[in-house]
């Protein structure tokens, strides 16, 4: 058997495949994004499918392989929350237990008068809104003032909108940096986000978009990996989700046929180590606008990007896919869901159910576990299941 010399992880942002047992307590039950757009007629996932996606617990209703190709389970969350970070960070293999600060009434006042006074711009809007909707309301307003618009949502955020005419982007981001600065200790935040438009009314966001994380509270995976001398390349926004702690190198994305792109060229190349991708826009493009067909329509392009992909991957090569949170874009609200993940992973030498994960962080473990590194998580590898 060849050792494992590349992972490739992809994870799917927000394609839940269910409600998770405490989804009451977090307005959250019913949500299942898997099930929602698998009833769009732009659904169709074979090779999904042929990998095991339906054989997962819970998602029969997909239809079964009879023999897959990949081992397939699903993952509970253990850490305190829904958003993009608390996810990320688990499968990396930490924990969260206080979950970061929401806003759902907006900004205290002081944190506002201290932002304009820091930044010498004044602040509009300060609400919970939807990122294409809030430049529709606000966007001439900004473009008549030079203000910036700052909103949230129902995660731990504080985002932050301007023309790009108006406010150019290193302006931007020096205002998102003060946030970030600001937005420390009582009132600590998981992101600041930059978010720039363009164009004539009713306007259109960039890919200048730039998020401002924290640095994660203690190692992760990806620190370990660093330190044994491995590569581990951001591919998409997991350089900012992480705050570039335990990068190597990292490659921005415009949207999922970026990375798509960018990941299939680096399977052509060499590397030795971690390629862990972010595909953003089933959450920020379909997922929170309740865009069903265009959820559905946007897993089936990645589906048919899979089929290729995985005639690339060579024996020394593993591909482990799953997700960070739900979405369900057919619930009432466009927020994050609180949902099982899926597990699938191809290119070991056996198949087989991995069952439900007790922890995201059960993928850390088992890279941990190929890579020989004396990191240590919560998670339980299943490196051993896989016959690595």
């Amino acid at each position: 058997m060849n050792k494992i010399k590349r992972v490739f992880l992809i994870v799917l942002d927000s394609v839940g495949v269910g409600e998770l047992p405490d989804a009451k307590k977090y307005g959250d039950c019913g949500a299942d994004t898997m099930r929602t757009i698998s009833k769009s007629k732009k659904f169709s996932i074979p090779n999904l499918l042929k990998m095991g996606l339906g054989n997962i617990a819970g998602l029969d209703y997909l239809g079964k392989a009879s023999s897959p190709i990949a081992s397939y389970g699903k993952s509970l969350e253990v850490s305190k929350g829904k958003d993009t970070t608390t996810g990320h960070w688990e499968i990396a293999g930490l924990k969260i237990d206080k979950p970061f600060r929401t806003y759902p009434n907006g900004f205290p006042d002081s944190i506002i008068k201290e932002f304009e006074q820091k930044t010498g711009r004044k602040v509009l809007c300060n609400k919970v809104y939807s990122g294409t909707e809030v430049i529709k309301d606000y966007g001439q307003e900004q473009i008549k003032t030079g203000g910036l618009i700052v909103y949230t949502s129902a995660d731990s955020v504080f985002q932050i909108a301007a023309h790009e005419d108006v406010v150019p982007r290193e302006e931007l981001y020096r205002c998102c940096e003060i946030a970030r600065e600001m937005l420390c200790g009582e009132h600590l935040v998981g992101r600041v986000i930059a978010r720039p438009f363009d164009g004539e009314y009713p306007f259109k966001r960039t890919a200048g978009r730039h998020d401002y994380s924290l640095k994660p509270s203690s190692d992760t995976m990806l620190d370990s990996l660093k330190q044994k001398g491995f590569d581990v390349i951001s591919v998409g926004k997991i350089n900012d989700i992480f705050a570039a702690q335990g990068i190597t190198k990292s490659i921005p994305t415009a949207d999922n046929n970026d990375g798509m792109s960018i990941t299939k060229e680096l399977a052509k190349g060499d590397f030795n180590g971690l390629c862990f991708v972010n595909l953003v826009d089933f959450d920020m493009v379909y997922g929170h606008r309740n865009n069903i067909d265009g959820y559905a329509e946007a897993l089936s392009r990645f589906d048919a990007w899979l089929g290729e992909f995985l005639g690339q991957l060579s024996g020394n090569d593993l591909l482990i896919i799953t997700a960070d949170h739900g979405c369900d874009p057919g619930d009432n609200s466009t927020d994050h869901t609180r949902e099982y993940t899926p597990i699938l992973v191809y290119g070991a030498p056996k198949c087989v159910d991995l069952g439900v994960r007790g922890t995201f962080s059960d993928i850390a473990a088992t890279i941990s576990d190929i890579f020989d590194l004396d990191y240590k998580t919560h998670g339980i590898s299943f490196k051993k299941e896989l016959g690595l």
